[in-house]
């Protein structure tokens, strides 16, 4: 339980720092913890606009600089592919498509018949993305 309280804070704590724009700050976090990777998830989710648009920025800088532990945050994206939101189903599939690996394909073939038009086009470019290279 205590675990649990301490992840939220942490994530708490990097999506504000977000918010507020210091991406460079956060950055640094991550590549001297590698174990937040997989809070990228819960930073997209975010119902501030700021803190996602903040993440996509996190994610395509870590992707040129640590590919490999950007990859652990593919499932947490994932569980986004069903949220209730339509714009948190469409950032999910977007970032997937700018992660641009292979392990994202199964989860976002599982969301080519979302109800959103937007979404199922979003989800449509990542998988093209990756299948081409054009990530």
């Amino acid at each position: 339980m205590e675990d649990q309280r301490e992840t939220e804070s942490t994530i708490k704590m990097i999506a504000d720092h977000m918010e507020h724009g210091f991406l460079e700050n956060i950055i640094d976090m991550f590549k001297h913890d590698k174990s937040y990777y997989p809070f990228i998830g819960n930073m997209l989710g975010d119902e501030r606009m700021g803190v996602r648009i903040g993440t996509v920025a996190l994610v395509e800088a870590l992707k040129a600089q640590d590919l490999n532990n950007v990859l652990l945050a593919i499932p947490g994206i994932a569980k986004l592919l069903g949220d209730p939101s339509p714009t948190i189903r469409g950032d999910a599939a977007y970032v997937l498509g700018i992660i641009g690996h292979e392990d994202g394909l199964p989860y976002l073939e599982e969301a080519r018949n979302d109800e959103n038009p937007l979404v199922r086009e979003t989800v449509e470019e990542a998988m093209h993305a990756i299948k081409e290279g054009d990530a």
